[in-house]
């Protein structure tokens, strides 16, 4: 998974770096073999605002490309490694729907294969 990291009103430090490394190796599992080589993970991380001094300020953002669709989490908190935490759940939340529903339809399409291929059989290839 190649990785693009976007920071706004702060600096990215090297402990926020590897937080998000860390993070970001959880969701490549949800993956599928197939499109390892063709995702692209952009990360926004970044300051909502810079003139409040309570509320949800630290914003997190991560958009995933992966075969010509694209998958979106945001989340908003007032601590930015929450922020990274909750968007990361949400993203892989996303991914996990997505591939049940790719298997389900894979399943769902050789059941019905199957089920001509038995109804063919049965008329003794008459059909």
């Amino acid at each position: 998974m190649k990785n693009n990291i976007k920071t706004t009103d702060f600096s990215l430090t090297p402990a926020i770096s590897d937080y998000l490394d860390r993070k970001i190796i959880h969701l490549d599992k949800f993956v599928s073999p197939e499109h390892k080589e063709e995702v692209m993970c952009y990360i926004e991380l970044g300051k909502s605002t810079n003139h409040h001094k309570t509320g949800d300020i630290f914003k997190a953002e991560f958009t995933i490309h992966i075969g010509g669709k694209v998958f979106r989490a945001t989340a908003e908190t007032d601590d930015l490694y929450s922020a990274i935490d909750t968007v990361n759940d949400e993203m892989a939340e996303e991914l996990r729907t997505f591939n049940s529903k790719e298997t389900s339809l894979i399943k769902r399409s050789g059941a019905k294969f199957k089920s001509f291929l038995r109804k063919f059989y049965e008329n003794g290839g008459q059909d």
